[in-house]
């Protein structure tokens, strides 16, 4: 038990085997602290260099448990920026801790009853947990979450650093309108089909499947005509080894400004991106895969919102807002959701 002014909390390890974590792929397990990783950290070296720090950052991860307590406090590794965790009880937001810096946060005044708890961790930002406080006379069990399980693939637009809080990115706005166990590996500056990336979300339990891809390959120029078509037809049959009726979307990038028509260091523009998942999703299908399908991005997002992009490339917060509405009107009936 710890003393907090006058009131008297159990404190809860990092490592409590009655805390569940839900979204991520990975634990970073240490005496002093929980991080969650959205990939293997036991094998992160095999991965780009580059997708080390986006993948160490907690997009659409959760902490979850059952407890009756009115209190919830925790004190985490100190990191940099403006960090949010939004606080869930039984589905419903109740509130938003911003750390900002600091190295503790917390909860009062919380509804009684025995209640669902979960925390939406940072989107942006390191984040490592070291511990939990709760009422003393609280009990404590682990949440499980057998909703139906989403994985979805992308850029900074999927991870969405600019969204206002955890459970504001277009990934979560979606998961929570239908009920979802949402995997976001969306990684700022790092979606270039890589291979490894094709076999981590193969191995992963999956009953609905999306990918948003070409905004990073365009602005890298990692892939052109030879190589795009070919490194996006062997991600989705990576995929299909082990998910091979599972519903499959491939989204077009969404608008982006002068990328639409000015060509890259490939020689290709935005359009021939989007032009070319189209294509290459038709011929996949022309071979039997009836439960992929193509939307093109700027059905979710297109040049009436460009005033939502300040820095003409990320939508800001009210941006993926509409992003995540337009997905579940658009998206989320093709992929039966």
């Amino acid at each position: 038990m710890k003393c907090l002014g006058s009131s008297w909390l159990m404190l809860l390890s990092h490592n409590d085997p009655r805390l569940s974590w839900h979204g991520h792929v990975s634990l970073e397990r240490t005496a002093s602290y929980t991080r969650p990783w959205r990939i293997p950290f036991a094998e992160r070296t095999l991965f780009p260099p580059e997708l080390l720090v986006p993948a160490a950052t907690q997009a659409g991860v959760r902490l979850a448990f059952v407890s009756e307590t009115r209190r919830l406090a925790g004190r985490v590794l100190p990191g940099g920026g403006s960090q949010k965790i939004d606080l869930c009880i039984n589905g419903e937001v109740v509130g938003t801790a911003d750390l900002g810096g600091q190295e503790s946060f917390a909860f009062h005044d919380l509804p009684a009853g025995e209640k669902r708890f979960e925390l939406w961790l940072p989107h942006r930002g390191d984040f490592a947990l070291q511990s939990l406080e709760i009422d003393d006379d609280a009990s404590l069990r682990q949440a499980r979450d057998d909703r139906p399980r989403w994985v979805t693939y992308g850029s900074s637009i999927t991870h969405c650093g600019e969204a206002a809080s955890p459970t504001e990115t277009w990934p979560a706005i979606v998961a929570r309108d239908r009920n979802l166990n949402l995997q976001c590996l969306g990684y700022g500056g790092q979606c270039h089909l890589d291979f490894e990336m094709a076999r981590l979300m193969r191995d992963r339990p999956a009953d609905f499947i999306s990918l948003c891809v070409g905004i990073n390959i365009y602005g890298n120029g990692s892939l052109n005509a030879r190589s795009f078509p070919a490194s996006l037809i062997g991600f989705i049959r990576t995929l299909r080894e082990k998910h091979p009726t599972t519903p499959l979307l491939v989204m077009s990038p969404i608008f982006s400004f002068d990328r639409e028509t000015k060509a890259n260091s490939v020689g290709w523009t935005l359009q021939n991106y989007r032009a070319s998942v189209e294509e290459n999703v038709a011929k996949l299908r022309d071979f039997g895969d009836a439960n992929l399908h193509y939307l093109n991005g700027l059905q979710i997002f297109d040049e009436t919102f460009g005033h939502l992009m300040p820095d003409r490339l990320h939508p800001n917060a009210e941006g993926y807002r509409i992003m995540g509405r337009n997905f579940l009107c658009h998206a989320a009936p093709i992929l039966g959701m």
